[in-house]
């Protein structure tokens, strides 16, 4: 099954089923649970499928470990809807050109999704930085969008291309 189509189904599950938040706890302070709190249910499920991926590839880092479960809580701040998000898919496909120029500006109207998908890892990344997240994490958060194109030359970039690759696959 595509990786788009599983991720669609198992966030109407979420709807039906929520998510055990509480799995988040222990990776999480306080303040950053409370951000985790405030993402919709197939947010939550799916930054929780992200964190499994990565513990069962033997993951360990504790801000990838934050930034897995809070990737896309910048997305709370503009909630997009299932459709939203597969004309988005549908766009990336046939107009991968005009994506970056339909992001800009502000949440409105027909190129609200659009907005919200490339400028939700900015958002998430100043909501984790006001509840004290740390560096790691927050700079996790803010480039998890932006795929590499090489190979990881760093700790910084394997951590960032661990996260991308099990976001892709949830």
């Amino acid at each position: 099954m595509h990786p788009r189509l599983r991720q669609g189904l198992r966030a109407l599950r979420a709807w039906v089923r929520p998510p055990d938040r509480s799995r988040a706890a222990p990776y999480l302070s306080p303040p950053l649970f409370s951000v985790f709190e405030m993402m919709r249910a197939g947010e939550a499920q799916h930054s929780l499928n992200v964190l499994d991926t990565l513990r069962a590839r033997g993951e360990s880092d504790p801000a990838l470990l934050a930034a897995a479960l809070l990737h896309d809580c910048g997305k709370a701040q503009q909630p997009y809807w299932l459709w939203e998000r597969a004309l988005i898919v549908i766009a990336r496909k046939l107009f991968p050109s005009r994506l970056e120029r339909w992001g800009g500006g502000e949440p409105r109207g027909w190129r609200r999704p659009f907005v919200v998908n490339r400028q939700h890892p900015v958002w998430g990344a100043a909501l984790v930085t006001t509840a004290g997240a740390d560096p790691l994490t927050i700079e996790l958060i803010a480039n998890h969008a932006r795929k590499l194109d090489h190979a990881p030359r760093d700790e910084y970039e394997r951590l960032l291309a661990a996260l991308q690759a099990a976001d892709d696959e949830n």
